[in-house]
């Protein structure tokens, strides 16, 4: 099983590689021009009084030599110059020994190799080279990872090598691997020179390293003794490395010496752990005048900086980049005529009298006297003709950019996605709704001015509008413009175009041709049911009983209508008092569809992330992620229950065990203590079997198992039967009203689950805010009884 799983690892990782024509030694070095920090001319390598060579090593600021010398931009990045060699080696540490630094660019480092490597002997015995059988590079408190052009490989037969990896980020370890195989040791030498396994192995490293530990293992039950060779592992540059299919390097005692002088490792380096915006505003940026600064591709962050096009210098060192002057080396820059320097640039011209072009030789000629009369006299005629030309060019660009501003808009905000999900969802179409211009809806609103703000919500801001047919509207103003919230945005205006009902606020229009997306729809003025349940302020009069049971009779008829009779199935997922507004006759409208979801026919639920509100949201979808109309009748039994106790879903006023309004009212009916918590007015006005019946469909709705909960049309006909009851005798009167709670007849107890209160701040929640500790406070429902 151990060979099969590696087998597998092997083909996986296994990269083809381009072949050598060289037969004798595998490793080529490849010239590169590398582009270095320069100090040419008066522009500074280093700092002042330090030195910028180690032996044949340039090093430029912000790397420095010496510890504590105050050369480098900080210690991360200074380099130790052993004067022990001939010439001298720059290490990263000055007791540093194996591996040294052969070239630094700016963007990376170029360092000597280390090389794993595990030989076998015919008498049964293995050994390691100097660098051992396992090997590890550590830079972890360094400002290095290892470069994506580096390759992990491994050269011999019938062993492999795993390299486990940590990113600079310190994030999960990774790893990855490379195995080979031969036949034998006398069949290494094969006519193909790919390292694809046949006794050479190429993988990837993984991206945004900054340590690796590798080492050369046996395959199991593989006879190594067969003669006497050796299997390599190594991290390399890639493009100076060339396999070449050669058995010659199984027994070469200077094979690992030979990758370490030659293969180098490429390591890119960065400085701080901030990208460009970050970094500019504080003390410490370190990039000079006429450079740019360029975010580092790693997850840890980090920036360098680099001289701008026509610049040369040190971009780190003060005064920054300086102008190149092109002039001085006219061959070099391609002019022939009159030369000019510009800060970063130059021009070239022909010399006065003389036209054509002064970039090649020979290529400027002299101007015949009539020719430049012709010239002259035809730039005088033109000249008024080209300002025309410019000016309608001008106008009719200015136009070309407004349409195409508005097409972008109108893309980035979703149109297509909306034509396309209404052709696809059976919506009424684009055409049965207004499209507003900004300006219209601009005009409406006093310019969306704070006075007109009705509401702010997760999905947006909603202002009062006044169109110039005197209809009263509401706009909705998405608050951001990402791809998770114009989503939401469209899914509204494709549910609100499925719908046609008395109780379901109306879509007047919209507008995508803006750089914020806007809905209108139909102005309903008395605010939220929830406003006058708990918080009746500025007059807000009392609903009654009568009020109450009509009101959650359309809402219910409303939801009803969207399980059942819409063109497809819709499932509002926010049922809750704040998403039930009232007209000018407090007629209930069931508002914001941004949450919804469509059913496509054949199915009775849908699978998708949990969103909705704490206190109204549906145990069992909650723990599923399916969601079904079962739901909607969760979170309307919550609204029930606020209407009979006039007490919040969640509130941390009552005791912990009894924050949760569901489980505070399943609570009460299962002791017969309902009249504690029933609202003394609805107590007074209801008749004794409204409020019997009303409270059992309460439980019923609250039921945690969803399927033994009613559907909405069900709970639409009780609530219809409840409201022809009228209001007859009390249940109680107000002298009487703590000694007769114990009249109320037990109902029988169900099930229920307990969503603890969460804080105000975070009581609405979506598809990626729902973090760990909401998850443990939800953990508790299944405890709840």
């Amino acid at each position: 099983m151990k060979i099969l799983i590696l087998t597998v690892l092997g083909i996986l990782v296994m990269l083809s590689f381009t072949a050598s024509e060289t037969k004798t030694n595998p490793i080529i070095s490849i010239p590169e021009t590398y582009n270095l920090i320069n100090g040419t001319g008066n522009f500074p390598i280093a700092k002042p009084g330090c030195n910028t060579t180690c032996g044949d090593l340039i090093v430029p600021y912000p790397f420095g030599i010496g510890h504590n010398s105050n050369c480098s931009i900080d210690k991360g990045f200074d380099i130790y110059c052993n004067t022990s060699y001939d010439p001298p080696k720059a290490f990263f540490t000055e007791t540093g020994k194996n591996v040294w630094i052969k070239l630094i660019s700016d963007s990376t480092l170029r360092t000597s190799n280390l090389v794993a490597s595990r030989c076998y002997y015919p008498d049964g015995t293995t050994s390691s080279n100097s660098s051992g059988n396992s090997i590890s590079y550590n830079f972890n408190n360094w400002p290095y990872t290892f470069s994506k052009v580096n390759k992990f490989t491994v050269i011999g037969c019938n062993d492999y090598a795993w390299l486990t990896s940590r990113t600079k980020s310190n994030e999960a370890s990774v790893s990855t691997g490379c195995m080979v195989f031969c036949p034998n040791a006398t069949s290494v030498n094969i006519s193909s020179d790919e390292c694809s396994g046949n006794g050479c192995c190429r993988s990837s490293i993984p991206q945004d390293i900054s340590y690796y530990f590798t080492q050369v293992n046996n395959l199991s039950g593989v006879n190594q003794t067969d003669s006497e060779r050796c299997t390599h592992a190594f991290v390399g540059e890639e493009n100076t490395f060339k396999y070449n299919g050669s058995a010659s390097y199984l027994s070469d005692p200077s094979y690992p010496k030979n990758i370490s002088d030659n293969v180098p490792v490429v390591l890119d380096w960065a400085i701080g752990s901030v990208g460009c915006a970050e970094a500019n505003a504080t003390d410490g940026y370190a990039c000079q005048s006429n450079s740019t600064c360029v975010d580092s591709v790693r997850k840890s962050g980090g920036y360098r900086c680099q001289c701008n096009e026509g610049f040369q210098g040190n971009p780190y060192l003060s005064p920054g980049c300086q102008d190149i002057d092109e002039c001085e080396e006219l061959e070099k820059h391609s002019c022939y005529g009159v030369c000019k320097n510009t800060p970063g640039n130059y021009t070239c011209s022909c010399k006065k009298g003389y036209f054509g072009d002064p970039k090649v030789p020979n290529g400027c000629k002299h101007k015949p006297f009539v020719q430049t009369l012709l010239f002259k006299l035809g730039i005088g005629l033109a000249l008024p003709a080209i300002v025309i030309g410019l000016l309608l060019l001008f106008f009719m660009s200015r136009k070309r950019k407004l349409v195409k501003l508005r097409e972008r808009y109108y893309d980035q905000n979703g149109g297509a996605l909306l034509k396309e999900k209404l052709k696809t969802k059976g919506g009424i179409g684009v055409g049965s709704v207004n499209i507003f211009r900004i300006e219209e809806l601009e005009d409406a609103t006093d310019n969306f001015s704070e006075s007109r703000v009705l509401g702010r919500g997760g999905n947006g801001t909603v202002y009062k509008g006044t169109l110039s047919d005197k209809r009263l509207v509401a706009i909705k103003k998405s608050q951001r413009v990402d791809q998770g919230q114009r989503e939401e945005f469209i899914n509204e205006m494709v549910i609100l175009t499925q719908i046609n009902h008395t109780n379901v606020v109306q879509l007047i229009g919209f507008c995508l041709e803006a750089d914020i997306p806007l809905l209108a729809y139909e102005y309903v003025p008395n605010d939220t049911l929830h406003r006058h349940i708990h918080n009746r302020t500025n007059g807000t009069r009392r609903l009654s009983w009568d009020d109450r049971l009509r009101i959650a009779h359309e809402s219910a008829g409303a939801l009803a209508y969207l399980h059942t009779d819409a063109r497809m199935s819709i499932i509002h997922r926010d049922v809750k008092s704040t998403n039930i507004l009232l007209d000018e006759n407090y007629t209930a409208k069931i508002a914001d569809f941004g949450a919804s979801r469509l059913v496509p026919l054949g199915h009775d639920e849908v699978v998708t992330l949990v969103q909705g509100t704490f206190g109204y949201l549906d145990p069992e979808y909650f723990h599923s992620g399916e969601l079904t109309d079962k739901s909607d009748v969760y979170s309307f039994g919550v609204v029930l229950a606020e209407l009979l106790t006039g007490q919040q879903p969640l509130s941390i006023e009552r005791c912990l065990k009894e924050r949760n309004l569901a489980t505070y009212f399943v609570k009460a009916v299962k002791e017969n203590t309902l009249l504690d918590i029933v609202e003394r007015g609805v107590v007074k006005e209801a008749s004794d079997e409204q409020l019997q019946a009303t409270s059992g469909l309460v439980c019923r709705c609250l039921n945690q198992v969803g399927v033994n909960r009613p559907n909405m049309k069900e709970v639409t006909m009780e609530l219809d039967r409840l409201r022809k009851l009228g209001t007859h005798t009390n249940w109680v009167s107000e002298d009487n009203y703590n000694e007769t709670s114990s009249l109320m007849i037990e109902m029988e107890p169900t099930d229920f689950y307990t969503i603890p209160l969460m804080p105000k701040s975070s009581d609405t929640f979506g598809d990626s805010s729902i973090t760990s500790e909401m998850q443990d406070m939800m953990l508790q429902l299944k405890s709840a009884r």
